[in-house]
């Protein structure tokens, strides 16, 4: 057996079944595009999921990929068994082979076992063979045709052994094949008591797709029954390199190296940097992916997964960032396969620089709370009110704590935890809304005919009504529903663009369109209630769309173009699309920034796009294939699915983006776009809400009128208005230093007409008295000057304003070694309804009963007096 690196396994694998007429298909992203039912991509199948439910066709029947997967979070997780054993990660890569209707078991078992044992040259005596127990077919083809020896075979049940894509819907048995380390690593065969052992490892799963499962479990053989399988490259590299651990495979090691070296530790096994080398590999892919770190959803799993590496760098005493600089040398080791890697080397780097300085200014204050906490146990387990402050002030997530108590052999009081959580509880999994059934769409065997880039009206035929998540035969006046048509120009929702809104009429019978949307298979669903009349399906009608809407969207559509290419320009390449909204009033576009855009940068972005309005170059449409348009530079889109075939959106030279859109003929038609808004939405993420067209002028004439009416009020034109407004800005600010002047001269006077009421306590002046006028700083003002007049004194200044009281005390500063002003303060507060605190010398309260005033002010001198006795005793 030749020892290949991953790499040379990687390109050995796709080239070996391109050789067998495969089409080798590029990874998809770790966000899968229009399934809702997944949080990230966990197989290679993922990205053929609608090919094989039979509502996408592709230009091959058999395909190859090498699929970058992540399982942290939803039902797929193994971030807890990360840095435990030989071969759990978070981020690994699948090598997986498939067949859409074409070849079947007798192929694809022969295609892997001739890859395995002629290609890669493994012996055959190392490798263990897994059937359903019911499959005898299968059986048949590993003992009569490979003959497999029947000492390394066995028959397992439906729970390892039999596939279905949800509970409902395509589903068959698989065959797994197995890597046997040799004896002297502990465990037992599959299906032997002790088969969790480390001696036998799955590395290649043939799952055969030959039946449908319906709602009652009754299972239909598939008319096309197809193939998919998945291989980790990271097992496959352990056994072709020799090694029983993937974190000695090159996979990991130099990573393994760069975490030690900034660890300035030489112990290459230690458990926390094979955490640290996986998860650098996750965030870094899911980061270029688009995913940035957040409280919910697919950034909070991020999240947990940037903490908890930045934790085990601090259990290997790494007390600076860190985290951030392993990026490099993984694009170093992933980069020429995944491109996408080091094209974003500097986006990832500064979302992990941030994320870490932000987890950093609490991470050593609650790892002093977990050894506190663990050296006071009287049990083994770390208490949940404890597990809970760590979450809700210092951001560990739960798992992270359960990681340390696990390392220190203890457990964590969950249901203590969940006590204090309440309505909050398992943060985690926030992301269960992911977790909805994938089959819960209506069948219909249809696909529609989307003819809305020249069509704003045609006629069509009503193939299916949906009433109450039910198909009905006929829709009744008044009721609502959604009509399927064959044929339709409205345009259903996608790519940030709403769905259209118009009518579909047949005779007198009038369908008003409220929404369009899209449902995956191809059927557009046309949402709206029936105003007139009555509909069956299969009637003809008429469908029309909204002509001034769809102009409108149009021109924000194409207008969201124009501002991506603007802030690349003005901000850099770094900006990429995090989100959009178009609609006929606005558009709202999400992009990858981390800072705030000055006036300055704003005012640049709108006057760029403006110019690309004016030059009115034409908007075009290409349908290209992928690779096609990923040669002439266009973008894709952060969150979009695209097809094998992609439509190529240019305006001019300037922007050239993957869309699918309706849009403008040319920039010009947009006329003008005003920027009205930019903010932050998340760490890393700004957006920027804008006008075009007739909304555009609307907002301007707005402004305008508000201007004119600002310079009527301060007695102006427009013209002169900003130079008067400066005059009546600055003329407050010097009104606003005469008035602090008269207080100051005020507080002065008053403070030496009220001194002579200070009374002396065995040596200090002791003075607590209401005031009638004044504020909090004029309060503090005369407190300084009463100290500086009296000397060694105590003082307490009251007001009450409103029913409200506010209290300043001081004491100078030879006697705060006996009395505090924060006590003194506390003394009165507590008497009138309040509390509050400060510096020894100085501090101010308030308090809510001001009957109660008088009375407290008049114990100060008491209450100094039992302070000196108690200190001086």
């Amino acid at each position: 057996m030749e020892k290949l690196s991953s790499a040379e396994l990687r390109a050995l694998f796709l080239a070996y079944f391109k050789d067998k007429d495969h089409t080798v298909v590029s990874s998809s992203s770790l966000v899968p595009a229009d399934d809702p039912t997944l949080l990230f991509t966990n197989a290679g199948m993922v990205q053929f999921k609608e090919t094989f439910l039979g509502r996408e066709k592709r230009s091959y029947v058999r395909a190859a990929s090498t699929q970058r997967c992540v399982r942290a979070g939803g039902k797929h997780n193994d971030l807890d068994n990360v840095g435990y054993t030989a071969r759990h990660h978070t981020f690994f890569e699948m090598l997986g082979n498939f067949s859409f209707g074409d070849y079947f078991k007798q192929d694809a078992i022969r295609f892997a076992w001739e890859f395995l044992t002629k290609e890669l040259g493994l012996p055959e005596e190392r490798l263990w063979v897994t059937v359903f127990e019911d499959d005898d077919e299968t059986a048949k083809i590993w003992l009569e045709e490979i003959r497999i020896d029947p000492e390394r075979f066995s028959k397992i049940g439906a729970k390892d052994n039999f596939w279905s894509m949800g509970d409902t819907g395509p589903c068959g048995p698989c065959t797994e094949i197995f890597y046997d380390h040799g004896e002297e690593i502990s465990g037992g065969p599959p299906g032997a008591p002790d088969e969790d052992g480390d001696r036998y490892v799955e590395i290649w799963n043939l799952v055969f797709m030959q039946y449908n499962r319906d709602q009652d479990g009754k299972l239909t053989p598939l008319p096309e029954p197809s193939v998919d399988t998945g291989m980790g490259l990271e097992r496959l590299a352990a056994i072709v390199q020799g090694v029983h651990n993937n974190y000695n495979t090159d996979l990991f090691t130099n990573l393994i190296q760069f975490a030690a070296d900034l660890a300035h530790t030489k112990d290459l096994g230690h458990n926390s940097l094979r955490v640290i080398a996986d998860h650098i590999r996750a965030c870094a892919f899911l980061i270029a992916d688009g995913v940035l770190p957040s409280n919910e959803g697919r950034g909070y799993v991020l999240r947990r997964i940037v903490r908890r590496a930045v934790r085990h760098g601090y259990r290997l005493g790494i007390r600076e960032i860190f985290f951030y600089q392993l990026v490099n040398p993984l694009c170093k080791i992933m980069g020429a396969t995944f491109p996408e890697l080091p094209n974003s080397q500097k986006s990832v780097e500064r979302v992990l620089r941030k994320e870490e300085e932000r987890f950093a200014e609490t991470l050593e204050q609650g790892m002093k709370i977990l050894e506190t906490s663990i050296a006071d146990l009287t049990d083994n387990k770390i208490p949940g009110e404890t597990v809970f402050l760590l979450y809700d002030t210092y951001g560990f997530p739960v798992d992270l704590t359960a990681d340390f108590a696990r390392e220190h052999d203890l457990d964590i009081d969950l249901e203590g935890f969940n006590r204090k959580m309440e309505a909050q509880r398992d943060r985690a999994r926030a992301a269960s809304q992911f977790d909805a059934n994938y089959d819960t769409v209506i069948d219909l065997d249809v696909k529609t005919d989307f003819v809305g880039y020249d069509l704003l009206e045609d006629d069509a035929k009503i193939v299916g009504i949906v009433r109450e998540g039910k198909i009905v035969e006929q829709l009744e006046e008044d009721q609502e529903a959604a009509l399927v048509l064959e044929t339709t120009p409205f345009y259903a929702e996608s790519g940030g663009q709403v769905g259209d809104s118009g009518v579909i009429t047949s005779g007198g019978t009038i369908f008003e369109v409220t929404d369009t949307q899209k449902q995956s298979g191809g059927l557009y669903f046309h949402k709206g209630h029936l105003k007139t009349g009555q509909l069956t399906i299969q009637e003809d009608c008429h469908a029309s769309v909204s002509q001034e809407n769809r102009q409108a969207i149009a021109l924000n559509h194409s207008a969201t173009h124009l501002l991506h290419a603007a802030l690349r320009e003005i901000l850099g390449d770094h900006v990429t699309q995090k989100g959009s909204l178009v609609n006929a009033e606005r558009l709202r576009f999400d992009f990858s920034h981390f800072e705030p855009i000055s006036e300055s940068q704003l005012l640049a972005i709108e006057v760029l796009v403006n110019d690309h309005i004016r030059q009115n170059n034409p908007v075009t449409a290409e349908v290209m294939s992928k690779d096609e348009a990923t040669a002439t530079g266009a973008m894709a889109l952060f969150g979009e699915k695209y097809g094998e075939n992609v439509r190529v959106l240019r305006i001019g030279k300037f922007s050239t983006e993957l869309c699918g859109g309706t849009h403008t003929d040319r920039a010009g038609d947009i006329g003008l776009l005003k920027i009205t808004s930019e903010t932050g939405v998340a760490s890393g993420v700004r957006r920027i809400e804008a006008v075009t067209g007739k909304m555009a002028v609307n907002w301007v004439e707005q402004t305008d009128q508000l201007i004119k009416e600002i310079a009527e009020s301060v007695k102006a034109n427009r013209e002169t208005v900003e130079n008067k407004i400066q005059q009546i800005l600055e003329k407050n600010r010097q009104l606003d230093k005469e008035v602090v002047r008269l207080k100051a001269k005020l507080a002065s006077s008053t403070g030496s007409d009220i001194s002579a009421g200070a009374v002396d306590v065995e040596g200090i002046k002791v003075l607590a008295i209401k005031l009638e006028e004044g504020d909090a700083k004029s309060l503090r003002d005369m407190v300084d000057q009463l100290k500086n007049k009296l000397g060694s004194a105590a003082i307490v200044l009251a007001l009450v304003n409103e029913g409200k009281v506010s209290l300043v005390a001081g004491v100078s500063k030879d006697w705060i070694d006996r009395i505090k002003a924060g006590e003194l303060v506390n003394f009165v507060a507590k008497q009138v309804g309040g509390k509050g605190g400060g510096r020894p010398d100085m501090a101010q309260a308030g308090g809510t009963n001001p009957d109660g005033l008088g009375a407290a002010l008049d114990k100060v001198p008491v209450w100094i007096k039992q302070q000196l006795a108690k200190n001086h005793s």
